[in-house]
């Protein structure tokens, strides 16, 4: 027993000869944390600049570089690539601060990051099966630019968020589009006409109904479902006048796996 204590007596006093670990930053000036922090940013050492920006958020709450620190924490994140993180730091930021005079940059940001993370929804179209991915992003993003031009219409991204939303909503109706026609090929013509109509009500300005209203006509008409067919295909006469799925049979005589 005797030599037990010895041993513990010996390895506690040990752990007072050990080096305390430093704060590099201790005893900097708000000033001087914001500084080091936005040139860890530019120099793309993201992560330092994160542990600057909520050191000096920490130590100076108050002060006048607080706010700006959770905004550019949110920025570093996004540039980091931790989208999470950074929706996560947008959305704290937009409790905390809504009437903040820079909120529509972080609801734009919030778009940003969402709008990245998902781009393949249609840049990878001809090369993967939509039905297997999930839009959620993209929703989420069209969402992030729907508040910040609805809520900030005069703001200074408000126009790049409307072209985004313009791509988005393409995309998206896309996307139950390539769900439609996964349905069509395996004779789901129930579920097809369900998933076609969803984006033309949904999204009814998006170039990418003109297939929607094509797969319905040919979805109905295989459930024998004529009055139904007959309005979609009403409704694709009058909006798409010159679309080439007429050249490619709209007629009931050709087959419709024969038309993609």
């Amino acid at each position: 027993m005797r030599s037990l204590a010895l041993i513990l007596a010996l390895l506690l006093g040990g752990c007072g000869l050990l080096p305390e670990v430093q704060d590099e930053t201790s005893g900097w000036s708000a000033n001087r944390l914001y500084s080091a922090a936005k040139e860890a940013l530019s120099d793309g050492a993201y992560d330092k600049a994160i542990k600057y920006f909520e050191t000096l958020e920490s130590r100076y709450p108050y002060g006048r570089y607080a706010q700006q620190a959770q905004i550019e924490i949110a920025y570093a994140y996004y540039k980091g690539s931790e989208p999470a993180s950074a929706i996560a730091a947008c959305d704290r930021f937009i409790k905390l601060h809504p009437n903040h005079p820079n909120v529509d940059y972080i609801y734009y940001l919030k778009g940003l990051v969402n709008f990245n993370e998902d781009l393949g929804i249609v840049g990878y179209v001809s090369m993967q099966d939509m039905s297997e991915r999930d839009p959620q992003a993209a929703r989420e993003a069209f969402d992030a630019f729907k508040d910040l031009t609805t809520r900030f219409p005069n703001s200074k991204y408000a126009a790049d968020a409307t072209a985004r939303m313009k791509y988005l909503i393409n995309a998206l109706a896309s996307h139950e589009v390539h769900v439609a026609r996964y349905y069509m090929r395996r004779n789901a013509y129930i579920a097809a006409a369900n998933r076609a109509q969803t984006a033309v009500n949904t999204y009814p300005e998006a170039p990418a109904n003109e297939e929607a209203l094509f797969i319905m006509v040919k979805a109905y008409d295989a459930l024998g479902l004529n009055d139904l067919r007959d309005d979609a295909e009403r409704v694709m006469r009058t909006n798409f006048p010159s679309s080439d799925y007429y050249k490619r049979g709209l007629d009931r005589e050709v087959p419709w796996w024969k038309l993609w």
